[in-house]
């Protein structure tokens, strides 16, 4: 019985020190240096990201919500999925983000994908 209470104590034990060990280091660290702003566009985009996205897709990476910098969503669809919401991600009305909102947000959106790639490279 004792032997029995100790090879699954030391099972219970070594499972624990294997799933500790699978986990990444790099959780909410972020994979890609600063993202570039070329233009008054992307840097009003990342304004309205910070404001609407950032909570659940902090930098573009995984979060609340999946990563953004590694979907090669085409923009019309990524802008449907703003205005309709998709599972748990609700919708942005236009009084929430305008259309000239959106459409600097989609070219904020791309720059985070450009930079990311850069960084795969």
């Amino acid at each position: 019985m004792r032997t029995r209470f100790a090879i699954s104590f030391m099972g219970v034990i070594a499972l624990g020190l294997i799933c500790a060990g699978c986990h990444s280091t790099r959780r909410g660290e972020p994979i890609t240096g600063p993202v570039p702003i070329p233009s008054e566009k992307v840097a009003h985009g990342q304004q309205v990201f910070f404001k609407n996205c950032h909570q659940c897709h902090p930098g573009g990476e995984a979060g609340l919500g999946p990563a953004l910098n590694n979907k090669p969503a085409p923009v019309f669809l990524m802008k449907t999925q703003v205005r309709l919401g998709l599972g748990a991600m609700p919708g942005f009305s236009e009084a929430q983000i305008s259309p000239q909102e959106l459409d600097d947000l989609m070219e904020y959106v791309m720059q985070v994908r450009k930079a990311d790639r850069g960084k795969r490279s």
